[in-house]
């Protein structure tokens, strides 16, 4: 669906360019934006940043970590 929008030129011209530092497209920020007002987005983004986690840690916990199964129920209250 195509969805044509308005904005003075200075607005655009600092969006086009925020979006070019980003490695994006101003079309992608729209529908990104969208997407969060709706709230379709929340599962994209955990698990990108599940993903994300993931490959910076390696699977592994920090040095000293114990999982302790009592303290992860408490957390969850």
């Amino acid at each position: 669906m195509n969805i044509t929008l308005s904005a003075d030129a200075e607005t655009v011209a600092r969006t086009r360019a925020y979006a070019r530092e980003h490695g994006t497209s101003v079309n992608q920020l729209v529908r990104d934006f969208l997407a969060s007002l709706t709230g379709q987005d929340d599962r994209n983004r955990a698990a990108t940043e599940f993903s994300r986690n993931a490959v910076a840690h390696g699977g592994k916990s920090p040095a000293g970590f114990r999982f302790d199964r009592e303290e992860s129920h408490r957390r969850r209250q």
